[in-house]
């Protein structure tokens, strides 16, 4: 059953993702072969519609995949910043760090994502957290140039 769960993902199929889920609600929170829950998959795709749905169902917003990202985490690095904005008012902790340290303000300033820097801040990142080498999201950004973030982190 988790395979036709993730596979609707997968496919933008919201009527399946609705259909198996009312099914068996327990999927909510399974892993796919990745580590992936099914809110995990979907803002990976950025596919709004389903990530809104699973986020009616309550998931565990800060489960991690098999590299240790959260669901922040990865739409902080791909720049859905619609996603990003209703991750953070469902609760997303927006300071946990993965295995190599990094947060989800440290992947948005990596990833030179200036409206999802903006978000995090406003929603109480902490700028001071380094990564496993040392560094914080100001110098993350300091070192790739990214001129309108280090002035937002500054």
């Amino acid at each position: 059953m988790s395979e036709k769960l993730f596979y609707a993902i997968r496919s933008e199929d919201l009527e399946t993702v609705k259909e198996t889920l009312k099914e068996t609600p327990s999927l909510i929170n399974t892993k796919d072969q990745r580590g992936s829950t099914p809110l995990l998959l979907a803002t990976y795709y950025g596919f709004k519609s389903i990530v809104e749905f699973l986020l009616s169902l309550n998931p565990e917003l800060n489960e991690k995949d098999g590299s240790g990202n959260t669901a922040l985490m990865g739409v902080c690095f791909k720049g859905h910043d619609e996603i990003a904005q209703k991750l953070i008012d469902s609760g997303a902790d927006v300071n946990i760090q993965n295995g190599m340290g990094g947060t989800a303000l440290s992947f948005a300033a990596m990833f030179n994502k200036v409206e999802i820097v903006k978000m995090l801040i406003e929603a109480g990142a902490d700028q001071s957290i380094r990564d496993n080498r040392g560094m914080t999201a100001l110098q993350q950004a300091e070192s790739q140039g990214f001129k309108e973030i280090v002035a937002l982190l500054k």
